[in-house]
């Protein structure tokens, strides 16, 4: 299409329109923001709405669409919840003055990672912007900043991109800002997880300061510096709320991949997809919003520092023991509003009186909350306490300033308090009252002339006049009276008097909205100039409100104190599942124990399907993860070790968007294990090898234990159907057999949900099989043809108790034969005299029972 035969206001469009090919222009004319081109066939079908048509000069007909000003958010939001940036065009001169086409420009750019207002916004939730490049070390720098309120964070996210991608993925990053060398790098990998990425290759003419733990991450700054470029550019405002981007050290957090963080559950179910049934879901007894998204944040990244944890440790003790004090401090929070994102507004010039007015309430509580926490005996508290400032200047402003019920919108006026400034005070009056002070005058006028049928008037073109009849004409004071205009049987005058109230009641309503959005401005600008005082005291009633959150929980559930050693020695005695246990909210969580020492810090846990294996290693983790964010934990005691990093390989589940399988998946997450992990880790490995034939399955997750045993020493939860590798134990020192128990009863398998020593005999796979409902017929088949596979490999898994190294790896296997029983019943004898039924449960009882049964079956008896 030429240019030159659309109309000016079409070349204007496009000509604005070539700044931002990537997203719609929101062109405003009038109440409307309108799409043209492609983008209004674009936008009319993504949101449903109607396309017409416009006159385009020379050109013909050009597709339009439009949406109204005043709901344009909802629009916008959808757009940007899909993925695309709304760019909004809006007239910046008055069309009176204007000469020609009046003057429009891009005021913003809303994008994925900068969208900060909208119905889908969580309140718990962050949204979060994100910057990569690369280092000199080949490794990604990735920063990441949520600009509704302006805290961000910078690590380190690998060396390939996928786990670049996996990494912004875990930390909910929307959009990633990178420079051109980057884009095609990461291209694909980001549009299989839609994450948008957009370039940018400047950077900032100021620094980003940054709050460093440790050395300072010099090579972070240009990644930090070019978002912050993209921000000033794309947002046009003022980013005076941004706060120093925090970096911590590696060894300053316990370190969690993306897949280790999924299979956990610790911010959502991997079934569902949502928070219920997540770690977040159970600790989060926050009462702000600013709470719930500090929790993630903890969650997400756990202390690795012992008198950092125990800071928080003691201040949820204490919490837990004042119980008055606990019960006031919540109390007081639920009066306290976002304050994060209400400074982020006010900064951004978002504001409106009632957001401001909700600054006011939050700011009140601060004080009452500072006094209770100064009243309680326990030390923490009264060091959080001397913390927290509670703005007195910024409450005074807002006191003085604003109203009580200020409306929704600014544009109706009364956001101003009365009595804040004289002049406004008397344009209100005069609006008012006007009606009233004309009814006076007009009594006072008949008064001073004597004309009983004098009368005030308005309309529209002369404005007010005083209307005197001809035959009273000569009662009037014509020093006063000015003629305005002569009818067949009036005069019409206007007094000094009138005159000047006539300005100020028919200009009263328009100036009193100009001048109070003028002095709401100064307000608002005057709040700005605190902003960095606003944030301190939202992270410190943000981390409060975590911690009583984590006392309100322990004391719920029961939950104890962790104590921390030196070492890597962790016994938890009595552990729990916490999500798994409230879950079933019945009290049948059977608890059970965990020790790892120096001389045994590998445990391999065998058991059949649905007893409970991949259960007990994940709560293992949540105990660990729960203890160095500074929560109590699921125990009847626990004592651990300061852990650096959790790696897990639990559950079987493929990547169809990167186009891995089950199996390579579980390949990748072992071999991030196995290369990062240090003898500080703890490393929880469920079902290594299931994906492949049997042999390669045994031999890949003998090789890998063999190796975290020889050369990693990490503590290790390391589950198994391949009964084989319980004869590893004589081979690799520390390496020790527990079983999920489980009884057989009339045929059906009953699990104990019992972690007990030594290797379970039976994998119990086809009782299973038949509680899933399988088939009668399947069941009975499949019970056939094990008995034939048992008795073509007597050396199979049936046996009770393997001997030495698997004999698949042992170079001698050919000459020996298989495994006998010993039929000579004095070894009965011997095992029944060794059994201490003092100390014997009835279920242990009942279990040894069964467990000489089978082996009097299988021996023929």
């Amino acid at each position: 299409m030429a240019v030159k035969t659309l109309t000016p206001m079409m070349r204007q469009y496009l000509e604005i329109k070539e700044d931002y090919k990537d997203a719609f222009l929101f062109f405003r004319l009038g109440d409307f923001y309108e799409m043209f081109f492609e983008d209004a066939l674009n936008a009319s079908q993504i949101l449903e709405i109607t396309l017409t048509s416009r006159d385009g000069g020379q050109s013909g007909k050009i597709p339009m669409c439009g949406v109204p000003y005043h709901s344009s958010a909802g629009y916008i939001e959808t757009l940007v919840r899909k993925g695309y940036k709304v760019a909004i065009c809006e007239q910046t001169e008055d069309p009176a003055l204007a000469k020609g086409i009046v003057r429009r420009e891009v005021i913003q750019l809303i994008t994925p990672g900068t969208l900060t207002e909208g119905r889908t916004i969580g309140e718990k939730s962050n949204i979060y912007i994100g910057s990569a490049g690369r280092t000199e070390d080949g490794d990604y720098a990735l920063v990441r900043i949520d600009l509704s309120t302006g805290e961000g964070t910078a690590t380190y996210a690998g060396r390939e991109p996928k786990s670049l991608v996996s990494e912004a993925e875990a930390l909910q990053i929307r959009e990633i800002v990178v420079p051109d060398e980057l884009y095609l790098e990461l291209h694909e990998h980001a549009q299989a997880r839609s994450i948008l990425l957009s370039i940018e290759n400047e950077e900032a003419a100021r620094d980003w300061e940054m709050s460093v733990t440790g050395s300072c991450p010099a090579r972070i700054r240009p990644c930090a510096s070019r978002l912050l470029r993209y921000l000033e550019r794309t947002q046009k405002r003022s980013l005076s709320h941004l706060q120093p981007i925090v970096y911590r050290e590696q060894k300053s957090v316990l370190s969690i991949d993306p897949n280790s963080r999924r299979n956990l559950e610790l911010v959502q179910s991997i079934r569902g997809g949502g928070e219920k049934g997540s770690l977040f879901w159970l600790l989060d007894e926050t009462v702000t919003a600013m709470g719930g998204r500090r929790l993630k944040q903890w969650i997400h990244e756990p202390l690795a520092g012992k008198a950092a944890i125990l800071e928080r440790t003691d201040a949820v003790e204490e919490l837990i023991e004042d119980f008055f004090v606990r019960g006031e401090v919540r109390e007081l929070l639920k009066g306290v509003y976002d304050i994060e994102r209400l400074a982020g507004k006010v900064a951004l010039g978002s504001a409106t009186g009632r957001e401001l007015s909700q600054l006011r309430r939050s700011l009140s509580q601060a004080h009452p909350i500072r006094e209770s926490l100064e009243a309680s005996d326990g030390e923490k508290l009264r060091r959080l306490a001397g913390m927290i400032d509670p703005c007195a200047d910024v409450l005074t402003i807002l006191e003085r300033a604003i109203t009580d019920d200020p409306p929704i919108s600014n544009k109706e006026g009364g956001v101003i308090r009365e009595g804040y400034h004289a002049r406004l005070d008397e344009l209100r009056d005069a609006s008012k009252n006007g009606k009233d002070w004309i009814a006076a005058l007009e009594a006072e006028e008949r008064r001073k002339t004597g004309v009983k049928s004098l009368k005030i008037g308005y309309n529209r073109v002369f404005g007010y006049y005083i209307e005197v009849t001809k035959s009273n004409v000569h009662l009037v004071d014509p020093e006063r009276y000015e003629r305005k205009q002569t009818l067949a049987n009036a005069e019409r005058y206007i007094t000094p008097e009138l005159k000047e109230k006539e300005a100020i009641i028919l200009n009263a309503d328009e100036e009193a909205l100009t001048l109070e959005a003028e002095l709401f401005q100064a307000v608002r600008d005057e709040v700005k100039r605190h902003i960095p005082a606003i944030q301190a005291l939202a992270d410190r009633l943000s981390t409060l409100d975590v911690l009583t959150a984590f006392a309100e929980v322990s004391e719920k559930y029961r939950f104890v104190k962790p104590v921390f050693n030196e070492g890597r020695e962790m016994k938890i005695i009595g552990g729990r599942h916490p999500v798994v246990e409230k879950m079933l909210d019945d009290g049948t969580y059977v608890p059970n124990d965990c020790v790892l020492d120096e001389g045994s810090n590998m445990l391999l846990i065998t058991g059949p399907n649905m007893s409970g294996k991949s259960t007990y290693m994940r709560q293992v983790a949540l105990t660990v993860i729960m203890a160095q964010i500074g929560c109590f934990v699921p125990a009847d005691r626990a004592e651990l070790p300061v852990t650096d990093q959790i790696f897990t390989r639990i559950g079987a589940a493929d990547d169809l968007a990167g186009g891995q399988s089950t199996f390579m998946v579980e390949m990748m997450e072992s071999r991030l294990a196995l290369a990062n992990a240090t003898p500080d880790s703890l490393l929880l490995f469920d079902e290594i090898g299931r994906g492949t034939s049997t042999y390669d399955g045994m031999a890949l997750a003998q090789a890998m234990m063999e190796h975290i045993h020889d050369h990693i020493g990490a503590n290790t939860l390391f589950s198994t159907h391949y009964h084989e590798l319980t004869g590893l134990s004589e081979t690799l020192g520390r390496l020790k057999n527990v079983h999920v128990a489980a009884a057989e009863q009339s045929g059906r398998v009953i699990f104990l949900h019992k972690v007990k020593d030594g290797a379970a005999d039976k994998s119990y796979g086809i009782q299973v099989a038949e509680l899933a409902g399988l088939p009668d017929n399947v069941i009975r088949r499949a019970e056939e043809l094990l008995g034939e596979f048992e008795a073509e490999r007597p050396d199979s898994e049936t046996r009770t108790e393997p001997e030495g190294q698997l004999s698949l790896f042992d170079e001698n296997a050919g000459e020996k034969g298989p495994a006998k029983e010993d039929a000579d019943d004095s070894g009965l004898a011997v095992e029944i005299e060794g059994l201490d039924l003092l100390r014997m449960t009835p279920m242990d009882a009942f279990q040894w029972l069964h467990g000489m049964q089978e082996r009097l079956k299988r021996n023929g008896r």
